[in-house]
């Protein structure tokens, strides 16, 4: 039996201080809902005290029901069309220079709402300067959706694996798939090979050394440059239990392991997310 008391590499301080609060309450008169909250990320009192967010657009209901992910799901208000020019003034109040865009997915547009995210891109890409990055969903794997994100020129398009394929069918819903995802990275180095491509994925589900070997060769045959490997923390009851902590030393050798394979750079440790420092694994990548 795991035991699930958390291990000291996994305790971290609450949020709180000037920084923080300053972060905290912009986003709060913005309106705009950030990943970092709905999905209780472990690392917002860090990335709010550092005037970093990750923004979700599409609003903050998902057509999907992933047992690891606490956003909630449902029928999903409307679109707000006001939502890039709300992003853009709540990006200049926090003085940013890197932008992190994400959203719900949201399989009853058409569109899977790829247009939206150009918009939202297009009116970033307005302020001098700025840098923006997405983590964008499956949608559907449709290949015009993922030329409009393509064609938007975002400096990174990510899309997440999330677990090793053994594990989808008990936590993900049969509208998410594997090779669905790995196709969508294929898909976007296809459309533009010079894009810079990120994927992550988390440990801690019950994955098997080998199924992490095959997971990190699968995502490394897609032309993928950026992986991020983080461990997963149960958000709420209800949603997937944790059937193991993993070592920070677990997580530096699964790391070599990644950078061997050729990914250009790899982030992997118990807090690491997707866009946990999302600037710095950007500048990495760019300087090789």
């Amino acid at each position: 039996m795991v035991d699930l008391r958390f291990p000291v590499w996994l305790k971290k301080k609450l949020p709180g201080g000037k920084e923080f609060n300053e972060t905290y309450n912009i986003l709060k008169q913005s309106g705009l809902p950030t990943v970092c909250e709905n999905a209780r990320c472990p690392n917002i009192g860090e990335c709010f005290s550092r005037k970093t967010a990750t923004f979700l657009i599409l609003g903050n209901i998902c057509t999907r029901g992933c047992l690891f992910c606490d956003i909630k799901t449902g029928k999903p208000d409307l679109t707000d069309l006001d939502e890039p020019e709300k992003i853009l003034a709540a990006v200049r109040r926090l003085g940013l220079k890197y932008v992190v865009i994400t959203s719900v997915t949201r399989d009853d547009l058409s569109d899977g709402g790829a247009g939206h995210f150009r918009a939202v891109i297009e009116a970033l890409k307005t302020e001098k300067g700025l840098k923006v990055e997405v983590l964008i969903p499956d949608f559907n794997g449709n290949t015009e959706s993922l030329k409009i994100i393509v064609q938007a020129a975002p400096e990174v398009i990510g899309h997440n694996i999330e677990m090793v394929k053994e594990l989808y069918k008990s936590l993900r819903p049969s509208t998410a798939n594997y090779k669905k995802s790995l196709d969508v990275l294929k898909e976007l180095k296809r459309i533009s090979p010079l894009c810079i491509t990120k994927s992550g994925f988390m440990l801690g589900l019950g994955e098997t050394e080998e199924q992490i070997l095959e997971l990190i060769e699968d995502i490394y045959s897609t032309g993928c440059d950026i992986l991020t490997i983080g461990q997963y923390l149960r958000p709420s009851i209800g949603r997937a239990e944790v059937k193991e902590f993993i070592s920070p030393q677990r997580f530096e050798t699964i790391k070599q392991e990644a950078l061997a394979k050729g990914f250009k750079t790899v982030y992997s440790g118990p807090f690491i997310r997707s866009s946990y420092k999302a600037l710095d694994l950007y500048r990495k990548t760019k300087h090789d």
